[in-house]
């Protein structure tokens, strides 16, 4: 099956190789009060969409620590998941995923794509699917690199190079979705999985949203 993956710049779209399939088996209901419920019971709260806008973020002068941990936790709507960065694969990006975080940049923007088995997308403050900070980073992945439940990786358009990020991040919600190796792998959820899933059932055949999801509030953590 080919599925479209929105990407950054002015090529909104790339047609990739990989399985996975709709939202028609899903369990989620929406309740007389319009909140939505998954089979795990997490419960997405019905909220207006935040102000679209464009902004710029300011690209990291150093490295973090090799010896500590950094955690991501995004704060949605839907409940709050956990990214555990892996800073060794992609270093530049991940310095520059916590210096967007901490610049408060992907506050109050939402997931403008899910697509039902595949992925969630975020991290464009415009909602259009071009949206960026400005600049990017570029770490190449690994040719065995894999895209499986959980995985968090950065959108780049076709045009750029293996690797290549700016700010949109998607999160994997397949068992394996078959993506090439040319996104940057930036972590892993682990916590919170059940709300990433919750938030994958909320996509239409469109691959548009079903429902407005909310990133409220990002912060990091560092062990």
């Amino acid at each position: 099956m080919k599925r479209g993956l929105l990407l950054l710049a002015l090529f909104p779209v790339l047609l990739l190789a990989a399985c996975g399939g709709g939202g028609g088996d899903s369990d989620t209901t929406t309740s007389a009060s319009g909140t939505t419920t998954g089979s795990s019971d997490v419960t997405c709260s019905t909220v207006s969409a935040p102000s679209a806008e464009a902004r710029t973020g300011k690209a990291p002068t150093t490295s973090l620590d090799p010896s500590k941990t950094y955690e991501v936790t995004m704060e949605t709507n839907c409940g709050s998941f956990t990214i555990t960065l892996d800073q060794k694969q992609s270093p530049k990006t991940t310095a520059s995923f916590v210096a967007l975080v901490n610049d408060g940049f992907y506050d109050k923007t939402v997931f403008h794509r899910i697509v039902p088995d595949f992925v969630i997308q975020g991290g464009d403050p415009t909602a259009t699917g071009t949206g960026g900070p400005g600049y990017s980073t570029v770490d190449k992945p690994p040719a065995d690199a894999t895209y499986t439940h959980g995985v968090v990786a950065m959108a780049k358009t076709g045009a750029e190079p293996a690797g290549t990020a700016g700010s949109q991040f998607f999160v994997v919600t397949g068992a394996d979705v078959g993506l090439p190796p040319d996104y940057a792998i930036i972590g892993t959820v682990t916590e919170g999985i059940e709300v990433v899933d919750a938030i994958g059932r909320l996509g239409g055949p469109d691959e548009q949203p079903t429902q407005v999801v909310e990133l409220e509030k990002a912060t990091v953590s560092e062990s």
